[in-house]
């Protein structure tokens, strides 16, 4: 006598916890399944930029060194064709030092609104200062105002003087690490080069000793 075993939908039954990294180490993710016939696993990764893409097939994925850019959801896809796929998903989150995409110099006349804006993107988010060639600025001091929203940081001069031209460096850290970038807020008839950014000067020793020491105390 025959005997024919009944089929089986694909089920998983384990999978990897949702995990975070330092980019630059190795993760490995794991997702089990049980079906009859046997499943079949397929990993796909969906980045946070809207990117998806295959990544292989099998119960185990191995990522070495990772970067930023392999952040987000890994999705597990059980499958038999008996019925619908068993889909499960493994948050990865990568830890990256602040990278800034955005520092550019402005031209405002004297007693008009001025803003300088600096962008960076960093996981953890960044925590963002401004300084005045060796001096840092404090919100709400000296006619300025620092405005913080997500990844990016305004300093804002709500009357324009004289003064107030000049070089600013815009910091963003986070527990991965410290960058900067050089802005300069200038009059009309200052030198610019063909985007309208003002030529930027050399940031100083002085200011950059300032910042990593108070980095490492911080951390």
């Amino acid at each position: 006598m025959i005997f024919f075993l009944p089929s089986v939908p694909a089920r998983i039954t384990n999978i990897s916890k949702d995990v975070t990294v330092n980019e630059g180490s190795n993760v490995n993710l794991m997702c089990l399944a049980v079906g009859r016939p046997e499943a079949n696993i397929i990993w796909k990764h969906h980045s946070p930029r809207g990117i998806h893409k295959f990544v292989t097939e099998g119960e185990h994925v191995e990522l070495k060194a990772v970067t930023k850019e392999q952040s987000g959801s890994y999705e597990c896809i059980a499958s038999n064709d008996i019925s619908n796929p068993d889909v499960r998903t493994v948050q990865v989150t990568v830890n990256y030092p602040p990278f800034i995409s955005k520092a550019r110099s402005t031209g405002t006349p004297v007693g008009q609104k001025g803003v300088l804006q600096c962008e960076a993107s960093a996981v953890p988010r960044a925590d963002f200062e401004w300084y005045k060639e060796d001096r840092r600025l404090l919100n709400g001091l000296n006619g300025v105002k620092i405005e913080n929203q997500g990844k990016q940081s305004m300093l804002v001069f709500f009357n324009v003087s004289e003064e107030d031209y000049g070089n600013y460096t815009c910091v963003a850290t986070n527990t991965m690490g410290i960058t900067n970038a050089s802005i300069i807020l200038y009059g009309p008839g200052a030198m610019h080069d063909v985007n309208g950014a003002a030529v930027l000067p050399r940031c100083s020793i002085c200011l950059l000793v300032t910042v990593i020491l108070l980095y490492l105390l911080k951390f």
